[in-house]
Parts: C-alpha cells; sequence; structure tokens
C-alpha cells in the first residue's frame, strides 16, 4: 500500500516535471521568435509580396506582380532597388501611393471613404443584433392574450351583472 502511494506520487512528480519542460520550451521558443523574429524572406520574395500588395496601373484588376506591362515591369525592378537600399515594405508602398494615390493599392486603405469598406459591415452586423435583441426582448415581454378571450368582443354592464349572478348562484349551490 505505502508502495503504491508512491508509485503515484512518482507518477504525478514525473508528468508535473514533463508539463513543466514543455512550457518552458514553449516559453523559450516563443521569446526566441520575438527577439530574432520571423527569418528574412528573400528579395524575389519580398518584391513579389510588395508587388501583390499594388495595383497595375495600367492593366485593370492586375496586381504589379501578375501584369506583363512594361510599367509593372518597372515599378519591381524599383521595388527590388529600394529593398537593397534598406527601405521598408511600408516605406516603398507609401512611395507608390505618393506617386499614384490610394488607388495603386490593392486593398483600400483604412481611413476616410475607403475605410466605410473595413467598418461598414462591422456596424451593419452590430446595428441588426441590437435591433434583434430589442424584438427579442419586447416579444419576451408581451403578454399573451387567450385566445377565446382575444376574438369576443367586451362585455356590456348587463351581461357582467347577468355573469355575476351565475357566478353566484353556482357558488351557492357548491356550497349547499
Amino acid at each position: 500500500m505505502i508502495a503504491a502511494r508512491a508509485l503515484r506520487r512518482t507518477r504525478v512528480g514525473l508528468s508535473g516535471l514533463i508539463v513543466i519542460f514543455a512550457l518552458t520550451a514553449g516559453v523559450a521558443t516563443l521569446g526566441t521568435v520575438a527577439l530574432l523574429g520571423h527569418p528574412a524572406a528573400s528579395s524575389a520574395k519580398q518584391v513579389q509580396q510588395i508587388a501583390a500588395g499594388l495595383h497595375c496601373p495600367v492593366c485593370k484588376d492586375l496586381s504589379v506582380a501578375d501584369s506583363p506591362a512594361p510599367l509593372a515591369q518597372q515599378m519591381r525592378r524599383e521595388i527590388a532597388l529600394k529593398l537593397r537600399s534598406g527601405q521598408s515594405a511600408d516605406q516603398i508602398r507609401a512611395g507608390f501611393v505618393a506617386a499614384y494615390g490610394d488607388s495603386v493599392l490593392m486593398s483600400p486603405p483604412r481611413r476616410g471613404v475607403a475605410g466605410a469598406a473595413y467598418y461598414l459591415p462591422l456596424i451593419v452586423l452590430v446595428a441588426v443584433l441590437i435591433v434583434a435583441i430589442v424584438v427579442l426582448r419586447r416579444w419576451l415581454r408581451a403578454p399573451r392574450a387567450d385566445p377565446a378571450v382575444a376574438d369576443s368582443p367586451p362585455l356590456s354592464s348587463s351581461q357582467r351583472r347577468a355573469v355575476a349572478r351565475a357566478v353566484a348562484r353556482l357558488r351557492e349551490e357548491e356550497s349547499g
């Protein structure tokens, strides 16, 4: 019996050590990634990623990465040159926006009228939820009328007196 208890304690202790080791390894991995960042993408991959986020000014509905137009090829070369000179992807995008306007971006900016593309669906969803909650609460609070009573017209004073006399007679018969 004592040996069984000691064995259980050892198993719990061993599983606890494994959990602690796994958590420590996970935290160390997350810390390393946070300090070092994700591995740098190759230059061609970075050019492709930036170019994929820009509209070709010549072609309709094509990104700079997908467009065969000479202007798109020139823009890809310019992206590569700017990356080699040390500019960040955000700086490169900002340069193209300054040259061509917001329309050069594949996704609209999150400000101004174009920001409505991001925020309007959320606003509509919240409004629909609020209306649904209000309607549901009113529906649940509404008194339910008895169908037999709801269809009949209101009683006149003589009818009420007749009902009261009939109820009184029924009570007399029950008690007597």
